[in-house]
């Protein structure tokens, strides 16, 4: 017997193929609306019957350049995303149907298979409506993958028009015409055992079958490693004791190393993770010492002249009673003076660059911690006891200042 049944309506059997239509459009109404709305949501539909053959059919959409309705105006780029996520995938063959009564290379079908399957080893061709081209014109080259060569080539189809729907024609008329049109056009009757729905059918099961054999042995290994891998995990946590404290320890410093990697690789820049939308960590750092500092020092105010008076007195106090007689160099005790008199100067602007990269550290601090967040005592001990000795050796410096 022929019945279908839908995954959203597990248990009822559908016995006729015009309430399977209705329920679909019900489905699809209910899932996007009554608007011409979209979704990636599948409408899972199985079919049993002693007349067809065992193929999985992924039917996507074909691509609106226009919106209408409630559609959204990005409509073209989501339903372009959507085909995608499904063609991408290795264990996929690609049905890259075309109307015949448009130009093949404006085909929007075959330009998504190229991009994905450029060699085309997963693409299947089927040209359509072929009986809707204009009186003297026919696809032959296509059909004979003579125009756009693909590798699995080209099969040609006549479906039922809109008129036959609606007249209620059964598949099996549709067939016998689909037959009938093939054998007698003078274009294709030398080519009509080789086109058709019949045949699309029987190449489609055969290079699918095909297609897994050649894909199951990868297919197989991958399972096998990752079997292997979680296995080897489960052997791990097999007597795994949740409250033995030598796990508690270890688990501990694992987190307190990873902290300290982290923290390493954001001073470093290393990391995997850049920020894109401000500088952080070792380049802010980076930018205070040659940067922010060299402008810092560049306000400080000169005055030549009053420092020419300074080192003047100073020569002369240094000598005191003793008549200063003119020398080539300045003598030391007065170049020392005048030095670390100035080099005071300096005193502000290092301890300004000092509290700019301790407040740096302590931001990178927090940020390594975000991690640590599950367990938050310690992501508050650890960010406590680092920013002390962060702070500490603030302190330090600002002595040697």
């Amino acid at each position: 017997t022929e019945y279908a049944e839908f995954l959203h309506c597990k248990g009822k059997k559908f016995t006729d193929f015009d309430e399977v239509r209705q329920e679909i459009e019900v489905e699809t109404d209910r899932v996007t609306g009554m608007n011409k709305g979209i979704s990636s949501v599948p409408i899972n539909l199985r079919i049993y019957s002693p007349h067809v053959l065992s193929l999985t059919l992924i039917d996507l959409p074909g691509i609106t350049k226009v919106p209408v309705g409630d559609q959204p105006a990005d409509i073209e780029q989501q339903i372009r995303d959507m085909i995608m996520q499904f063609i991408s995938r290795e264990n996929c063959l690609i049905l890259a149907v075309t109307p015949a009564n448009t130009d093949l290379a404006n085909s929007d079908a075959l330009k998504l298979a190229k991009e994905v399957d450029p060699q085309g080893l997963r693409t299947i061709g089927v040209i359509t409506k072929l009986d809707l081209m204009d009186e003297g014109t026919d696809a032959r080259e296509v059909l004979e993958n003579k125009l756009l060569p693909l590798r699995r080539g080209y099969i040609g189809v006549v479906n039922r028009s809109q008129k036959d729907i609606d007249g209620k024609k059964d598949i099996k008329a549709a067939l016998l015409a689909e037959r009938k049109f093939f054998l007698s056009h003078p274009s294709y009757r030398h080519m009509a055992d080789r086109m058709g729905t019949p045949y699309l059918q029987k190449v489609l099961n055969q290079q699918l079958t095909n297609h897994i054999r050649d894909t199951l042995p990868a297919f197989r290994s991958k399972l096998q490693s990752q079997l292997l891998s979680i296995e080897h995990e489960v052997e791990v946590y097999k007597n795994f004791r949740p409250e033995d404290p030598t796990r508690k320890t270890k688990a501990l410093l694992q987190m307190v190393q990873q902290f300290s990697v982290d923290f390493e690789k954001r001073i470093e820049g290393s990391g995997d993770q850049v920020d894109t939308l401000e500088l952080s960590g070792g380049a802010k750092i980076n930018r205070i010492f040659h940067e922010r500092f060299p402008f810092e020092l560049v306000k400080m105010e000169f005055n030549e002249k009053e420092l020419r008076r300074e080192i003047s007195y100073a020569i002369k106090n240094i000598h005191g009673i003793r008549q200063v007689l003119p020398c080539l160099f300045t003598p030391d005790m007065a170049f020392e003076a005048i030095v670390k008199k100035q080099i005071v100067k300096l005193k502000g602007p290092c301890l300004k660059s000092v509290d700019l990269v301790m407040q740096e550290l302590i931001n990178t601090v927090k940020k390594c911690t975000k991690k640590l967040a599950t367990y938050p005592r310690l992501c508050e001990e650890t960010e406590r006891i680092v920013a002390g000795y962060i702070r500490e050796r603030e302190e330090k410096t600002k002595d040697q200042v």
